[in-house]
């Protein structure tokens, strides 16, 4: 008892290591950051709390893996604005990339960036800055540079030439002059020198790139063309003086080439015809998913008054390039738009809807997204980020991992499947109910979804239902009727997508619970193509004589659970009645939802004893009166 414990040396030297990597903090990187963001001008909090760990904690910071040194920094659209103050980013000498882009900043080239040696990409494009370019020279490691849509002035340095590892340079859309240096760099990959008052001879050197990176010059010229702006293409499209006299081959072959052509014109109108026939009669239409790039229409002519607008709160670091720029994978098409898995360089990952056909003037888009952008419940996916251009609508929300409940519920289903259980879908439902009930609860109770459907349900961390895309119906044109009709969530008496309510949610929010229950879509095609709606098809059988057939067949290799889903028909045939003062509040149903899982004494009989016994009828009796007195007419 009274010797004393020996302690290992490399145990302690291990221990010591471990506990050094846990409490590193970059300390002189830290305060420099904090320096920057107390003496510059910006509309967006950053939160930077000196108490929090700069490496772990901190938005847009990254570090090395010992976080010892600050690595990166990306701060895009952040509200900047005004000069970047001296000697607090330069003192970050270990910087590797820096992003400053699509904010205010103003004034000259920051001089004192010259101790940044360790810097390879620097993106400050889209702000105010003004004065001369930068000595390239200060950056021996520079691999990316871009500084368009500034007012920088004066020539081109003559010593990024000496940029030896340079691949991508854009000095677009500043208003620089004088001839273009001999830029000889053969690891140079991306250039744009594009509308600028450059004049003089495009250098041999840089023949290989495409006449659109020097366009917009009035004076500058290329060793084979005076024209400027250089086209891509000949003026006006007249074509050449050679193609005047055709032989007869030629003519043949013109003639053979346009009725191919024409053939498979035809052909791809046969195929898209079918498509929309398909689509109006509700028959899904498989989208494979694949990688593609966000069109980049608002990119070009962007400017203050069009960025990409986020909400308080957000931690998210990036702006309409980094969106505009990412690969994105097609989640699905929908009713209102296309959404993208969007894949950030930062490896921020988000889904990103494009609208289609907003009729909302940008002041009333704005107002809504404002009350919905401020919507924070666990049951609901918030909107992270918006932007409003003529081209271009866009919303930005978080993407959920395990998918939509349309996509776990009528994925293709074989061995390898893993089909919902019954306490998933439970807690689906409840989620849902949680989150259609607060976003009722929001703008002094007037807010309204307007368009619940599975594929707008996810499946969040605790595997509860999370409820997105809020409120889109009210900026969107009107769907036409046969296509609004064929989404078999709309409740009857909605004519005009714009205008639905709280009580038409409670329909949709009752389709939802009907799929859940049965796992077919709300309309679907039977193996002799006739088209099955699903409110119709329960409400027929509930009438006739219940039996367990209305229920998904994945769920019934699960015991005691009969009369749970029973209670489930029940309030979603309640949700479904016909007329709309008749079904139950958002409020209400949530308890409803929440006290079908109780505790259970395992007395429940199976689907076959409840079929041959009167007594067990009496719930199904329930659900049948309750069918006759909401029945959808045909």
């Amino acid at each position: 008892m009274g010797k004393k414990m020996k302690m290992n040396p490399l145990f302690i030297f291990l221990l010591g290591t471990i506990f050094t990597s846990i409490v590193a903090e970059p300390v002189k990187d830290k305060q420099a950051l904090l320096d920057f963001i107390q003496h510059i001008h910006h509309s967006r909090s950053l939160k930077w709390s000196k108490q929090d760990s700069v490496c772990n904690t901190w938005v847009g910071v990254a570090c090395n893996n010992d976080h010892s040194r600050v690595i990166g920094l990306h701060l895009p659209g952040m509200g900047f604005h005004g000069p970047i103050p001296r000697n607090t980013l330069s003192r970050l000498s270990a910087l590797e990339v820096l992003s400053l882009r699509s904010n205010a900043i103003s004034g000259s080239f920051p001089s004192d960036f010259a101790q940044l040696k360790n810097l390879t990409t620097l993106y400050l494009q889209f702000n105010n800055f003004s004065g001369p370019l930068p000595d390239f020279s200060i950056w021996n490691n520079l691999t990316i540079l871009n500084l368009s849509n500034n007012g920088f002035n004066g020539s081109i340095n003559p010593s990024v030439t000496k940029s030896s590892h340079l691949t991508a340079l854009d000095l677009s859309y500043n208003s620089l002059s004088g001839d273009i240096p001999d830029i000889n760099i053969p690891s140079l990959q991306q250039l744009d020198l594009s509308n600028n008052n450059l004049t003089g001879i495009i250098p041999n050197s840089l023949e290989r790139f495409p006449s659109w990176a020097f366009s917009g010059n009035t004076n500058l010229s290329s060793a084979n063309s005076t024209l400027s702006p250089i086209p891509s293409q000949p003026p006006n499209g007249q074509p050449s003086k050679k193609g005047k006299n055709l032989s007869e081959p030629a003519l043949l072959g013109i003639i053979i080439g346009s009725c191919c052509v024409l053939f498979i014109l035809v052909a791809l109108l046969i195929i898209c015809c079918q498509s929309k026939k398909q689509k109006e009669q509700g028959v899904p239409e498989n989208t494979p998913k694949k990688e593609i790039p966000l069109k980049r229409k608002a990119s070009a002519n962007h400017d203050n008054n069009n960025r990409l607008i986020f909400f308080e709160g957000c931690n998210l670091a990036f702006d309409l390039e980094d969106l505009l720029s990412a690969s994105a994978e097609v989640l699905g098409k929908g009713t209102f738009g296309v959404t993208y898995k969007a894949a950030l360089e930062d490896a921020t990952t988000v889904a990103v809807k494009r609208l289609k056909e907003v009729t909302s003037a940008k002041r009333e888009f704005e107002q809504h997204m404002e009350v919905i952008g401020h919507i924070r419940h666990e049951n609901v996916s918030a909107l992270r980020a918006y932007y409003y251009s003529k081209d271009e609508k866009l919303v930005v929300h978080d993407y959920y991992e395990l998918g939509s409940i349309s996509a776990l519920l009528h994925g293709k289903r074989g061995e390898d499947r893993t089909p919902l259980d019954w306490e998933t879908r439970l807690k689906i439902a409840i989620g849902a109910a949680r989150g259609i009930a607060y976003i009722h609860r929001q703008n002094n109770g007037k807010l309204v979804h307007g368009n619940i459907k599975a594929s707008n349900i996810f499946l969040n961390s605790e595997r509860y239902g999370c409820v997105s895309d809020i409120g889109l119906a009210a900026v969107m044109s009107p769907m036409p009727l046969p296509v609004m009709r064929a989404a078999g969530y709309r409740a009857p008496e909605v004519t005009d997508t714009r205008k639905a309510t709280q009580a038409s949610d409670v329909y949709s929010f009752g389709v939802f619970l009907l799929e859940l229950l049965t796992g077919k879509s709300p309309i679907h095609a039977t193996g002799g193509e006739e088209i099955v709606h699903l409110v119709r098809w329960v409400h027929s059988v509930v009438r006739e004589e219940w039996t367990a057939e209305v229920f998904d067949v994945e769920l019934l290799r699960y015991p005691n659970i009969e009369e749970e889903m029973v209670e489930m028909l029940q309030i979603a045939m309640s949700c479904v009645a016909r007329v709309a003062e008749q079904r139950p509040k958002m409020a209400g149903l949530v308890k409803m939802v929440e006290e079908i899982r109780r505790v259970n004494n395992g007395n429940q009989l199976s689907f076959e004893a409840k079929s041959e016994t009167s007594a067990s009828t009496s719930i199904p009796h329930a659900v049948a009166e309750t069918a006759s007195s909401s029945t959808v007419p045909l």
